[in-house]
Protein backbone atom coordinates (compact mmCIF):
# COMPACT_ATOMS: atom_id res chain seq x y z
CA UNK A 1 0.00 0.00 0.00
CA UNK A 2 1.07 3.53 -0.94
CA UNK A 3 -0.32 6.47 0.99
CA UNK A 4 -0.26 9.66 -1.13
CA UNK A 5 2.03 12.82 -0.67
CA UNK A 6 -1.04 14.51 0.86
CA UNK A 7 -1.59 11.78 3.58
CA UNK A 8 2.55 11.92 4.22
CA UNK A 9 1.89 15.89 4.44
CA UNK A 10 -0.26 15.49 6.88
CA UNK A 11 0.87 13.03 8.89
CA UNK A 12 4.42 15.57 8.89
CA UNK A 13 2.77 18.52 9.84
CA UNK A 14 0.54 16.48 12.71
CA UNK A 15 3.91 15.30 14.12
CA UNK A 16 5.69 19.19 14.20
CA UNK A 17 2.56 20.69 15.60
CA UNK A 18 2.88 17.62 18.06
CA UNK A 19 6.43 18.49 19.37
CA UNK A 20 5.95 21.89 19.09
CA UNK A 21 2.63 22.76 20.93
CA UNK A 22 3.56 25.92 22.55
CA UNK A 23 2.94 28.77 19.86
CA UNK A 24 1.21 28.65 16.40
CA UNK A 25 2.81 27.29 13.22
CA UNK A 26 2.28 29.13 9.81
CA UNK A 27 1.59 26.77 6.51
CA UNK A 28 5.25 29.23 5.44
CA UNK A 29 6.79 27.99 8.07
CA UNK A 30 5.98 24.47 8.12
CA UNK A 31 6.73 24.03 4.28
CA UNK A 32 10.21 25.59 4.29
CA UNK A 33 10.83 23.85 7.71
CA UNK A 34 10.48 20.45 5.80
CA UNK A 35 11.09 21.65 2.15
CA UNK A 36 8.25 20.83 1.01
CA UNK A 37 5.17 22.41 -1.43
CA UNK A 38 3.53 24.94 0.19
CA UNK A 39 0.58 25.21 -2.25
CA UNK A 40 0.59 21.22 -1.33
CA UNK A 41 0.42 22.12 2.46
CA UNK A 42 -2.46 24.62 1.90
CA UNK A 43 -4.79 21.64 0.95
CA UNK A 44 -3.23 19.47 3.75
CA UNK A 45 -4.19 21.98 6.26
CA UNK A 46 -7.31 22.67 4.79
CA UNK A 47 -8.45 18.34 4.82
CA UNK A 48 -6.99 18.77 8.44
CA UNK A 49 -8.90 21.63 9.61
CA UNK A 50 -12.34 20.26 7.89
CA UNK A 51 -11.47 16.62 9.75
CA UNK A 52 -11.50 18.61 13.18
CA UNK A 53 -8.11 17.52 13.53
CA UNK A 54 -6.41 20.72 13.56
CA UNK A 55 -7.11 24.40 14.28
CA UNK A 56 -6.54 27.63 12.49
CA UNK A 57 -5.95 30.61 14.43
CA UNK A 58 -6.48 33.55 11.73
CA UNK A 59 -4.68 36.77 11.64
CA UNK A 60 -1.65 38.53 12.09
CA UNK A 61 -0.02 36.30 14.51
CA UNK A 62 -2.51 33.69 13.22
CA UNK A 63 -1.41 29.64 12.62
CA UNK A 64 -1.90 25.88 12.99
CA UNK A 65 -2.18 24.14 16.27
CA UNK A 66 -3.61 20.55 16.96
CA UNK A 67 -7.39 20.46 17.68
CA UNK A 68 -6.84 17.47 20.06
CA UNK A 69 -4.23 16.51 22.38
CA UNK A 70 -1.69 14.16 20.46
CA UNK A 71 -2.88 10.95 22.31
CA UNK A 72 -6.37 12.03 20.84
CA UNK A 73 -5.15 11.47 17.48
CA UNK A 74 -6.16 8.48 16.24
CA UNK A 75 -2.88 7.68 13.03
CA UNK A 76 -6.31 5.42 11.53
CA UNK A 77 -8.68 7.95 11.64
CA UNK A 78 -5.93 10.41 9.74
CA UNK A 79 -4.94 8.61 6.88
CA UNK A 80 -8.79 7.88 6.55
CA UNK A 81 -9.46 11.68 6.37
CA UNK A 82 -7.04 12.70 3.85
CA UNK A 83 -6.53 9.30 1.47
CA UNK A 84 -9.52 9.90 -0.98
CA UNK A 85 -9.58 5.91 -1.50
CA UNK A 86 -7.91 2.58 -0.62
CA UNK A 87 -8.60 1.02 -3.93
CA UNK A 88 -5.72 -0.88 -4.06
CA UNK A 89 -6.20 -2.05 -7.78
CA UNK A 90 -8.60 -1.23 -10.38
CA UNK A 91 -11.40 -3.74 -9.65
CA UNK A 92 -11.73 -2.49 -6.38
CA UNK A 93 -13.95 0.32 -7.72
CA UNK A 94 -17.03 -1.62 -9.77
CA UNK A 95 -18.19 2.07 -11.69
CA UNK A 96 -14.31 2.46 -13.52
CA UNK A 97 -13.37 -1.50 -13.35
CA UNK A 98 -12.69 -2.95 -16.95
CA UNK A 99 -10.53 -5.98 -16.18
CA UNK A 100 -12.51 -8.78 -17.68
CA UNK A 101 -11.67 -11.45 -15.09
CA UNK A 102 -13.57 -9.28 -12.45
CA UNK A 103 -16.09 -12.03 -11.92
CA UNK A 104 -13.74 -14.44 -11.20
CA UNK A 105 -10.84 -13.13 -9.71
CA UNK A 106 -9.26 -14.30 -6.65
CA UNK A 107 -6.96 -11.39 -5.96
CA UNK A 108 -9.12 -9.21 -4.54
CA UNK A 109 -10.44 -11.08 -1.44
CA UNK A 110 -6.87 -11.23 -0.19
CA UNK A 111 -5.79 -7.31 -0.96
CA UNK A 112 -9.16 -6.46 0.65
CA UNK A 113 -7.95 -8.11 3.92
CA UNK A 114 -4.55 -6.34 3.42
CA UNK A 115 -6.09 -3.20 3.09
CA UNK A 116 -8.44 -3.58 6.22
CA UNK A 117 -5.15 -4.82 8.05
CA UNK A 118 -3.11 -2.10 6.85
CA UNK A 119 -5.96 0.20 8.21
CA UNK A 120 -6.10 -1.59 11.81
CA UNK A 121 -2.73 -1.69 12.34
CA UNK A 122 -2.74 2.23 11.72
CA UNK A 123 -5.94 2.62 14.86
CA UNK A 124 -3.67 0.66 17.03
CA UNK A 125 -1.33 4.22 17.41
CA UNK A 126 -1.68 7.69 18.03
CA UNK A 127 0.19 10.59 17.06
CA UNK A 128 1.56 10.63 20.54
CA UNK A 129 3.24 7.25 19.98
CA UNK A 130 5.21 8.21 17.26
CA UNK A 131 6.15 11.71 18.99
CA UNK A 132 6.28 10.40 22.41
CA UNK A 133 10.01 10.22 22.84
CA UNK A 134 12.45 12.20 23.77
CA UNK A 135 15.46 11.53 21.85
CA UNK A 136 13.60 11.32 18.63
CA UNK A 137 11.70 14.63 19.63
CA UNK A 138 15.09 15.97 19.70
CA UNK A 139 16.45 15.20 16.36
CA UNK A 140 13.12 15.96 14.63
CA UNK A 141 13.67 19.31 16.24
CA UNK A 142 17.55 20.10 15.28
CA UNK A 143 16.64 18.59 11.41
CA UNK A 144 13.86 20.68 11.39
CA UNK A 145 15.30 23.56 12.72
CA UNK A 146 19.11 23.17 10.80
CA UNK A 147 16.52 22.78 7.18
CA UNK A 148 18.29 20.13 6.98
CA UNK A 149 15.35 17.51 6.11
CA UNK A 150 15.57 16.36 2.74
CA UNK A 151 12.76 16.70 0.25
CA UNK A 152 10.27 13.92 -0.35
CA UNK A 153 10.72 11.72 -3.45
CA UNK A 154 8.11 12.11 -6.15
Amino acid sequence: MRLTLHTDFALRLLMLLAVEPDGLHTIAEVAQRYAISRNHLVKVAQTLIQAGIVESVRGRRGGLRLAHRPADINLGAVVRATEDSFNLVECFDRTTCTCVVRPVCGLRRPLGQAATAFLFALDGYTLADVVQNSGRVTRMRRLLDGGTASAPRA
